[in-house]
């Protein structure tokens, strides 16, 4: 089978690769559709950060590099390993990419388990990867999602967690004001995760295209271009001074990390959604006066039911967010290269392996 294989910085391959044995607890999956992540384009550019070296192997999956990258996938179940009596050939699922130790309770009674040592993602740290035309998956990082959603559509139910997750850790409530730096993928969807909890959403975004996606598809009331707005005017005027409420970095840049630092109220909460290849700096003065409470998140925890039940109750509406579609022999030309050199063109760009 095709599979995209990350062998080091700016190098990732299209090779043939035998497909997945499906061993007993595990499910195997025909991917339908695989998006393209800012974190795969960090291994791309940086890397690697999460994928290990060649040569030194995670000390849970075994792997190092080249691995099979791909996380936010889709797909339809074509085997069941032996002992699974809950999921059937044919259910359309979407996969939780953990890798994460056996002797950790990864149950819906631990919100923790996605910060046990040597935490790490299917599809970055090897156990296959959604940028390939089949998987086999464990069990439990198997999320059935019905009929219902178009399997393009559930592609994005992975990043779409990663906005709820977000949503949680800011501790945000209906009648909040949300200030978010960033319209890519995590900011549109985190947008669309705090709209549909009734909060107040103005995004910050210098790309026009994606300003205009955050209006037309509803999940932003205020969008503003930094390059040409005061947007810490902006929300101050808009909340009678008071500043923003929560607010949402999703950018990895400084200058709007800087922004929220000015535009959330005294005690105000600053949730850092993206991922950094640098550091970054803070200023410690605003810190400390304005008393912020400046929070990370990483991935996602017991997150993927309750994303799952907003699109399929028809709270979050994933299609407009889709761009473009390619096939797998594209994925550097149309996808990375479009991404990385050309990003206000695209909102998420779908791979399907199968072609």
């Amino acid at each position: 089978m095709k599979a995209a294989r990350y062998y080091d910085r700016g190098d990732i391959r299209i090779e043939n690769i035998d497909a997945p044995t499906v061993e007993p607890g595990t499910v195997g999956i025909d991917v339908a559709f695989c998006g393209i992540c800012g974190t795969d384009l960090h291994e791309y550019l940086d890397g690697p950060i999460f994928v290990p070296p060649a040569g030194h192997p995670h000390p849970i999956s075994g792997e190092s590099a080249p691995v099979t990258l791909g996380h936010e996938m889709s797909g339809v179940v074509y085997e069941v390993g032996e002992g699974i009596t809950d999921i059937a050939v044919g259910d359309h699922v979407v996969v939780e990419p953990y890798i994460i130790g056996d002797d950790v309770d990864s149950s819906e009674n631990n919100n923790a388990y996605h910060l046990s040592p040597d935490m790490n993602f299917i599809g970055l740290a090897g156990r296959g990867g959604g940028l390939a035309e089949k998987i086999a998956v464990k069990r439990r990082w198997v999320h059935v999602i019905g009929n219902k959603i178009p399997l393009d559509e559930a592609a994005l139910i992975e990043p779409l967690s990663v906005g709820y997750h977000a949503y949680k850790r800011s501790d945000g409530k209906a009648g909040d004001f949300a200030l978010i730096t960033g319209a890519g993928p995590i900011g549109l969807l985190t947008a669309a995760v705090l709209q549909a909890q009734g909060i107040t959403v103005a995004i910050s975004e210098p790309s026009e295209l994606r300003r205009q996606k955050a209006l037309e598809t509803g999940v932003a009331t205020h969008v503003f271009d930094p390059r040409e707005s005061d947007v810490v005017a902006q929300v101050n005027g808009l909340t009678d001074g008071r500043g923003a409420d929560i607010a949402f970095e999703c950018t990895s840049v400084q200058p709007a990390l800087d922004t929220l630092f000015a535009a959330v109220k005294p005690t105000g909460v600053i949730v850092v959604v993206s991922i950094w290849g640098h550091p970054g700096q803070l200023d410690m003065q605003q810190l400390v006066l304005k008393e912020i409470d400046l929070r990370g998140t990483i991935g996602y925890v017991n997150s993927h039911p309750a994303a799952i039940a907003l699109v399929q109750e028809g709270k979050v509406n994933l299609k407009p967010f889709i761009t473009a579609k390619i096939g797998l022999d594209d994925l550097i030309d149309k996808g990375f290269d479009t991404l990385i050199n050309r990003n206000e063109t695209a909102v998420k760009i779908l791979v399907d392996p199968r072609v």
